[in-house]
């Protein structure tokens, strides 16, 4: 009787181990159903065979013998079902009457929100590619030749005081000698690009640069050390005044809308002249968004141009006023403070 026992557990130990390998090892359907009806078919399954073994058990046997048979049939059961979620295809594959092919890339979920800076940024280079501008780049560490002297902005210039500007000390030295042209500093503005790409490029030039530059002002509703700006400039032999003004007319109409009021007023910049402040009508109050102006022969010079047969525009807008325009943002520290709740709105 003892051995009887012994080697009808035995036989159920190694049926229920080659059933969970058997399943494991099923590649699609077909494999599937085979093992399927080797190991629990209904008429010649290996365990309705062993079933009936049990009962040729002496009867004192019989109470351990069906115990391991039942826990032999849960093992089987359990990699069945392993392999045949496995294998079919998935619920909302059958609902939609599509089946799914688990080897295929899957769809690329979003999540999370583009920060509207940066929303703001890709629309304003699709509307000024529009208009014919190629976007450029450049550094945000500049040098002062780039970002004062080929500007025409004089060393006296109220523009390069250390206090208006982040000055980078340089190989360890205590202080910055802020007149020498490979003094190192955050750019303060976005004109360091056309300087790059005229001194590389002979005209014409139709370009626009987006990016930070940094200014220590204290924060405000307004203002803020760090921003972005749009920087365009068009150079060829007959550019004019007129031009400029259609130009940032038709960008302003095509971001802000056809019903916004655009005005110039005269300005001073070292680098165009004559030069003009262009401002929008924002809830009753003329807000400004940037300078612009026909560029100064001394920034041709500079740069290797010749004055007397090429000319044109330059103009610098303030990314995050804009932003603020078209969302109606009445805050610009709003836009820095990361507050998902304001965020999430746009």
């Amino acid at each position: 009787m003892a051995m009887e026992l012994e080697e009808f557990l035995s036989t159920l130990e190694k049926l229920a181990d080659q059933a969970e390998q058997t399943f494991a090892a099923a590649a699609d359907a077909d494999h599937f159903e085979a093992a399927r009806v080797q190991y629990v078919g209904a008429r010649s399954g290996q365990m309705k065979t062993l079933q009936k073994q049990l009962g040729a058990l002496p009867k004192e046997a019989k109470p351990v013998g069906g115990k391991k048979l039942n826990e032999a049939k849960s093992r089987i059961q359990a990699a069945m079902e392993t392999a045949g979620d496995r294998l079919k295809p998935s619920t909302a594959g059958k609902q939609s009457g599509i089946v799914l092919d688990p080897t295929l890339p899957g769809t690329r979920r979003h999540l999370g929100r583009t920060h509207p800076i940066t929303q703001t940024i890709e629309h304003l280079k699709e509307i000024m590619g529009r208009l014919g501008f190629a976007v450029v780049e450049g550094p945000e560490v500049e040098d002062t030749w780039h970002n004062f002297v080929a500007l025409n902005i004089p060393e006296d210039h109220p523009a390069r005081d250390p206090l208006d500007n982040f000055y980078l000390s340089v190989a360890g030295q205590s202080a910055v000698d802020v007149s020498a042209h490979e003094a190192q500093l955050l750019r303060s503005q976005t004109s360091t690009v056309q300087i790059r790409i005229m001194e590389n490029k002979a005209p014409p030039v139709r370009i626009i640069s987006l990016g930070r530059v940094y200014r220590p002002d204290p924060p405000d509703r307004t203002h803020f050390p760090v921003f972005h700006q749009m920087e365009g400039l068009w150079i060829d032999t007959d550019v004019n005044m007129a031009q400029l003004k259609s130009v940032l007319t038709l960008f302003a109409t095509s971001y802000l809308g056809e019903d916004v009021s655009i005005r110039f007023r005269p300005s001073f910049f070292p680098f165009t002249e004559p030069s003009v402040e262009a401002d929008f009508l924002w809830n009753g109050e003329w807000v400004e968004f940037g300078g612009a102006g026909m560029v100064d022969p001394h920034v041709l010079t500079a740069v290797g141009y010749d004055p007397e047969t090429v000319s044109g525009f330059a103009f610098g807008l303030g990314v995050e006023r804009l932003c603020m325009g078209r969302h109606g943002v009445g805050d610009i520290r709003d836009l820095w403070r990361n507050d998902l709740r304001f965020l999430h709105q746009f």
